[in-house]
């Protein structure tokens, strides 16, 4: 099993970079050339991008859009055709200029403090901002779009489109450049993004199209008050995010007591998690059956902590087939007097029934725990378990689990850190 040299990237990753940065320098080289037209909104819209950029500083982990006003900014410049009632006179280069300069300025801050730009998430941003004024600028600068759809609902609902239409765009490249990183299945990892998109996407499309229909109403007036909306809608996000992290942690502590009680290896636990959600991912799993197989993952071996001897080494795949299924109801028990989800228990009390009779998060954990277990034995090691899993799988293990575990840790998956 090998794992790619250290600072290379995925050819997608390279390619979506590249292409990134090349618009960028076209952007630039022909806003310098030419110089910046209708500097006032060039300005405005640069200042609001960068505000909204800075306010990443506070994001926390599991921030799908951890800069909405600044995304919600620059696609409302994209779509910008008129101003105050008059037109405007930007293109598609000046859009990308401006997008590039603000994301300079908002970046200096982060790099002085040791966090430089996300440069995938920079990428993405460019990318699906020269989309929307791809699709937008040159067919309102020629004419056509007034003179097919007027100023009325019709030109409303070309602007949705036309957002909608780059949500997609943004969702595949996030989607793209997530499986050039894991090489996990695309169509789960694109529903993911597609979900996400109904949350504080949908505020980011809704906020861009009434900052532009705003702007060419009311002019640059229009921007201040336009912001407030998204900016409560973050605040109110990111409580959510706050309360699924202390959620998680919590889940995580409980998992941590049966090591802390020396009931299992150090560890443990959270090994069993990372390379269940892999495994997870490599099947097809996505969104809350995702969250819910990590979470059994973590607290699957809490039942121990109701036996009176401990298992040596923590190792239950080692055990009769009825010692196993008793500690899985003991730790379903456990799990229920938690509060957590109940399908979290469910998985938890049905991991060691015969795999045929079990859901496939409980499947999963089965495999991988079993894995984990099997190579903390010294003379067993990671091929030997991955030998002792398949001759399992006529009863115990699911063969189809067994060969995803095995492609995850041939592409040099989250590999077991043996006990010392």
């Amino acid at each position: 099993m090998t794992r790619a040299r250290a600072g290379t990237q995925p050819p997608a990753v390279l390619t979506v970079r590249a292409a990134a940065a090349l618009l960028a320098a076209a952007g630039l080289a022909h806003t310098l050339w030419y110089g910046l037209h209708d500097p006032g909104h060039a300005l405005a819209f640069g200042v609001l991008i960068t505000v909204g950029e800075l306010a990443r500083w506070g994001a926390l982990p599991g921030e799908r859009e951890p800069a909405p006003l600044g995304a919600a900014g620059a696609l409302a410049y994209a779509l910008l055709g008129r101003s105050g009632g008059g037109p405007t006179s930007h293109g598609v280069l000046q859009v990308i200029a401006v997008l590039v300069a603000a994301q300079l300025v908002a970046c200096v801050p982060h790099v002085a403090r040791g966090a430089g730009p996300a440069l995938d998430r920079v990428a993405r941003r460019i990318l699906t901002v020269a989309f929307a004024a791809v699709c937008f600028q040159p067919l309102y600068n020629s004419g056509r779009a007034g003179s097919r759809f007027g100023e009325g609902p019709s030109y409303v609902l070309v602007l949705l489109l036309i957002l909608v239409l780059t949500a997609l765009c943004d969702a595949v490249l996030a989607a793209l450049l997530l499986r050039s990183r894991t090489r996990h299945p695309y169509p789960p990892l694109l529903r993911d993004e597609l979900r996400g998109l109904i949350g504080i996407g949908s505020a980011v499309c809704a906020t861009g199209v009434v900052m532009a229909l705003g702007v060419a109403v009311a002019g640059l007036w229009a921007l201040p008050v336009l912001c407030v909306p998204l900016l409560l809608t973050q605040l109110s996000f990111r409580r959510f995010v706050a309360v699924r992290t202390t959620y998680r942690q919590t889940i995580a502590s409980l998992a941590r007591s049966t090591e802390i009680a020396g009931y299992t290896p150090h560890g443990h636990a959270r090994r069993v998690a990372v390379l269940c959600r892999a495994v997870g991912r490599e099947l097809g799993l996505s969104g809350s059956r995702l969250t819910v197989l990590e979470h059994a993952a973590l607290m699957h071996d809490i039942g121990q902590l109701s036996l009176v001897d401990p298992v040596p080494d923590g190792a239950t795949a080692t055990l009769p087939a009825a010692e196993q299924r008793r500690i899985a109801l003991l730790g379903g028990a456990v799990v229920r007097q938690t509060g957590v989800d109940t399908e979290i228990a469910v998985v938890v009390e049905r991991q060691a029934d015969p795999y045929r009779e079990q859901p496939l998060s409980a499947r999963i954990v089965r495999v991988v725990n079993a894995y984990d277990d099997l190579c903390g034995e010294s003379l067993i090691g990671p091929l030997g378990a991955l030998e002792q899993l398949r001759l399992g799988t006529a009863h115990d293990y699911q063969p189809e689990v067994v060969e995803s575990l095995a492609r995850v840790l041939a592409r040099g998956g989250p590999a077991p850190v043996l006990p010392g």
